[in-house]
């Protein structure tokens, strides 16, 4: 057929030095901090990066609260550069909500590195936007709307780079009018910084069996609102987290609420993708959340302006795979750097994206290409990285062992014993025992969960909530969420697990539809993704592999 390649016109090819997939915080760093090495050292270097969406920040999610040391570190004169980030923390709040009160925690209790003073509150998309300015005047080709749908090998098996998706394909997988050939994209070095359960990253990892000897990397999904409150409502720079209701003791996640800027709010809610229930719905559970009578007053009188999900790498330093390949490495969230105590990623992921600079421009100049960058590899163990998650490394083991309270409890106390003793505590590494869609249980030993319906006011329905994230993906192309076995989804997940993908998608793409024969049939509505990736993580059958839609599809998150 035309999709596998026999009767298509060969690609086009463009040589680079570097080529890096992803235009997040780890690949923009890894690009600004190779053109400013080019640049202090004489040296002429290429330098191409390739994002998915359709301009740089379109699929960027974050609470976010962000420690500058990233930044610090990248450019220092960021604060007067004009990077959008003016929104210093000035309180932290940690509330214990029940399902009808809630009770404060007291900051004094929590672990230093817990305190998120001197952290900015702001969009992540529109700091990654600047970074993209900061890349683009340094010399970097920026290519939005090309999706890297291919990894690129020699004969000795070393990655060359990528090929990005043929573009104009119909649904049949024949070339429609409109069709556009995909070019080779190649390098002596590539640096894959795709963000969470990344399409090419996951065949990485498998190749060269990155994570043999490492835990099973954990994963939550993050479900974010963004707010317009009444002025008096909205406390800049109060940063504010919650555990608890409406999630059970035995489910794990929480929530973040941020204010910053103009009246914004930032209100978000995680649940760890190791959930037992294959009815709970993480989204449904959000919106529950907002109606606690501790929390709906912020948004009395407000509008919510925007929507969105991600799923968030939650494994830790145990979790994290090797970072070295022949002829490239995994930057950011590619490879999993999130603090899950802190709620941050952003930090490290530029940190590793300037880790990946130095070594490849050290390799580049020494007339190196397409080998093994282990400096780098040397350079995320034991730098700031490296400080700042062996200290958090029992956190999440001890939530899913001990449950949100003790678990939380526990923690704290490992965490404080870190921070005494640096990277000793109690001196042991908790193991992650097992892949997060192997925790769910079989709907016949679960009991169903009755969601209220959405008021329309504070509480939405997916498909009003996925119009808020201005996600568009050209109809008439190859379904991008591919079915191993077309036949799993009604004849195993739905009398088995109640076929949980109905309820664990934030963007209601998939649907147990009753067919004209009278059976029950699965769908799929691709148009809605916004690339969360959750299926390819918590289908129980693991059945679901995302891969990447013609390049520009997707949300287009206007500032989250």
């Amino acid at each position: 057929m035309a999709q596998d390649g026999a009767d298509l016109p060969p690609r086009e090819a463009m040589e680079f030095d570097v080529v890096i997939v992803g235009a997040g915080p780890a690949g923009l760093a890894t690009a600004i901090r190779l053109k400013q090495l080019a640049t202090e050292q004489g040296h002429d270097l290429s330098v191409v990066l390739l994002e998915k969406g359709s301009e740089v920040g379109a699929h960027i999610l974050s609470g976010a609260v962000i420690d500058p040391i990233g930044l610090d570190t990248l450019i220092p004169a960021w604060r007067d550069k004009g990077c959008p980030l003016d929104t210093q923390v000035i309180e932290d709040k940690f509330i214990l909500l029940g399902p009808a009160g809630d009770m404060r925690l007291p900051n004094v209790g929590m672990p230093p590195l817990m305190n998120n003073h001197g952290n900015y509150i702001g969009s992540l998309g529109n700091v990654c936007r600047w970074l993209g300015e900061q890349a683009a005047e340094l010399g970097v080709e920026i290519y939005p709307g090309f999706a890297a749908a291919e990894v690129l090998y020699d004969d000795n098996g070393a990655v060359t780079g990528v090929a990005t998706g043929d573009m104009g394909l119909g649904k049949d997988g024949q070339p429609k009018d409109s069709f556009t050939r995909g070019m080779e994209l190649k390098g002596r070095y590539t640096v894959i910084a795709e963000g969470v359960r990344g399409s090419l990253a996951k065949q990485l990892i498998a190749k060269f069996e990155l994570a043999k000897g490492h835990c099973p990397q954990k994963f939550g999904i993050g479900i974010k609102e963004l707010w317009e409150v009444k002025p008096e409502n909205h406390k800049r720079g109060l940063v504010q987290h919650t555990l608890g209701w409406p999630l059970d003791n035995r489910t794990a996640g929480g929530s973040f609420l941020y204010h910053y800027g103009e009246n914004l709010v930032s209100v978000g809610f995680v649940v760890n993708l190791n959930y037992e229930n294959p009815y709970l719905s993480p989204f449904e559970e959000f919106q529950r959340y907002k109606t606690h009578p501790a929390i709906r007053g912020v948004f009395e009188g407000g509008k919510r302006i925007a929507y969105g999900a991600r799923a968030i790498n939650e494994g830790g330093w145990q979790s994290i795979p090797d970072l070295v390949f022949p002829g490239g490495v995994l930057a950011g969230c590619s490879a999993g750097f999130v603090n899950v105590p802190r709620i941050k990623g952003s930090h490290n992921a530029i940190l590793s994206g300037i880790h990946a600079a130095d070594a490849i421009f050290a390799a580049v100049k020494a007339g190196r290409a397409h080998d093994r960058l282990d400096d780098y590899e040397a350079a995320v163990r034991s730098g700031p990285i490296a400080r700042d998650l062996k200290p958090v490394r029992n956190a999440k083991p001890l939530l899913t062992r001990f449950g949100t309270i003790l678990g939380t409890a526990f923690s704290a106390v490992d965490m404080w014993l870190n921070t005494i003793i640096p990277g000793i505590g109690l001196g042991y590494t908790l193991k992650h025992g097992k892949a997060d869609y192997a925790a769910t249980k079989r709907a016949s030993t679960a009991q169903p969960i009755d969601y209220p319906k959405p008021d329309g006011v504070l509480t939405f329905d997916r498909l009003t909530s996925v119009s808020f994230s201005a996600t568009n993906h050209e109809e008439d192309q190859p379904v991008h969420l591919k079915l191993k076995d077309p036949n799993i989804p009604v004849a195993i997940n739905l009398p088995e697990f109640a076929e949980p993908a109905q309820r664990y998608c934030p963007a209601g793409v998939y649907e147990i539809l009753t067919g004209d024969d009278g059976r029950p049939r699965f769908q799929i509505n691709a148009q809605n993704c916004v690339h969360c990736k959750t299926c390819d993580i918590k289908d129980p059958s693991q059945n679901i592999t995302w891969a990447v839609p013609e390049g520009g599809g997707g949300p287009n998150y206007p500032g989250m």
